[in-house]
């Protein structure tokens, strides 16, 4: 660790990595005593990655956590009483007790966009907000966080190509955690870094000790600035390593001891308070009222959420369905006329058609849709006819319910002209 911040800066990274362990803790017992509702998700040793890439974001910037980002959302300003309700399914929670873990964002004010439960999704949702504020003029970065299993989900390769194509202000922080659930990474890719995946879009990366929280914040720091100067996406590979299960109910015995005893010794928070105090940052006596002014805050925010109400169930359609404009309160305020950056429909015809297809003919009904699930197979082609698997004709399935015989001929001749295409 180098020591190249403001001794503040030094002490903020300290609480929030406090702060996560503790909230995190906290709810582990709630978890036990049966109030907790749904799964509950760990990020025990991996608490630097996401307190130290989130503190390098300025108020403006966005940022998508993933279930295990607790860290991120206190840093950008969450309460705890809202994480802890937010699990409890209470009425006083983010999302009314509708939904549970860290699914909840804040548009209006933090800038927090709501986990996707699926993996990778957020990497285009994050490039299109970024794309959004640069077309504002805001000069804001976005941010999100993927594991190694997510980083080969085709979304993610999707996400990222488009987010280079766009040259968008988006940093993605890629966490290292060696498994994906029981899957190491040794199975899942035949790369040593991850952050390699980078060089098939064209954008830089870096590879990071995510164990260090100096470098996790000063690499991000880094990767924020090059992005909000017109230099993103950039990728951040940060190696850690996943201390728990994938939830509360998974004990986690594929992992071989070894590995565990190597990465409890490699504890970020341990490693970091070794580093404040020989820096003379950090004594006895600073430790312990940080850790009281962690204590008194959380016993005020669980007895706060314990005494939250559950839902009514007499609320239970409320925020679900839309009902007019008052869906979406976020308005963008357009410098140039909407009909101006509308993109124009297309003018080319389509290269093929199916006569009588989206007529319902054979289907039951004029306007009713055609199945071709349940089509009849087609007969048998005569000899020296190129046929498909179960013997018919190509395309004929197709075009026989969407208009008899002659539809047949042209759904495999148009067939034909695809294939040479």
């Amino acid at each position: 660790m180098k020591k190249e911040l403001t001794r503040q800066q030094y002490l903020d990274l300290y609480y929030f990595m406090r702060l996560n362990r503790a909230v995190e803790d906290m709810m582990v017992k709630l978890f036990r005593q049966n109030k907790i509702v749904g799964g509950l998700y760990s990020s025990l040793g991996q608490e630097a990655i996401s307190v130290g890439t989130a503190y390098a974001l300025e108020k403006k910037d966005w940022l998508a956590p993933m279930i295990r980002n607790i860290g991120a959302l206190l840093v950008k300003g969450v309460r705890p009483r809202d994480v802890f309700m937010q699990h409890m399914a209470k009425y006083d929670s983010p999302t009314k007790g509708k939904d549970g873990t860290s699914h909840f964002g804040d548009l209006d004010d933090l800038h927090i966009v709501s986990p996707i439960s699926m993996l990778g999704d957020l990497i285009p949702v994050m490039t299109g907000v970024a794309m959004a504020g640069r077309y504002l003029g805001q000069k804001i970065v976005t941010m999100t966080w993927i594991g190694d299993g997510g980083s080969s989900t085709g979304v993610f390769h999707e996400g990222l190509n488009f987010a280079a194509a766009q040259k968008a202000p988006f940093v993605l922080i890629l966490e290292n955690n060696l498994w994906a659930y029981s899957t190491p990474v040794r199975k899942q890719v035949p790369l040593e870094n991850l952050a390699d995946r980078a060089k098939a879009y064209g954008i830089d990366s870096y590879i990071v000790d995510g164990n260090d929280v100096v470098a996790v914040y000063s690499t991000a720091k880094e990767a924020v600035e090059r992005a909000r100067a017109g230099e993103g996406p950039i990728l951040i590979e940060a190696k850690s390593f996943r201390r728990q299960g994938h939830a509360q109910h998974d004990a986690a015995e594929y992992v071989p001891k070894e590995m565990r005893a190597y990465w409890e010794a490699r504890d970020p928070i341990d490693l970091y308070e070794k580093f404040l105090a020989s820096e003379k940052l950090l004594d006895a006596k600073g430790k312990r009222e940080i850790e009281e002014k962690i204590s008194t805050l959380l016993a005020g925010e669980r007895e706060f959420a314990e005494n939250s109400p559950m839902p009514p169930a007499e609320f239970a359609e409320t925020g679900v369905y839309c009902t007019g404009d008052d869906c979406h309160k976020i308005r963008a305020k357009w410098e140039r006329p909407i009909a101006e950056v509308t993109p124009p429909r297309s003018s080319a015809t389509a290269v093929w058609t199916v006569p009588g297809f989206g007529s319902g003919k054979g289907s039951g009904g004029a306007n009713a849709p055609i199945h071709f699930g349940d089509t009849p197979p087609a007969a048998h082609s005569s000899a020296g006819e190129a046929k498909s698997a179960n013997g018919s004709k190509p395309g004929a399935k197709a075009a026989v319910k969407s208009g008899g015989k002659k539809a047949a001929k042209a759904g495999a001749a148009s067939s034909s002209r695809k294939a040479r295409r």
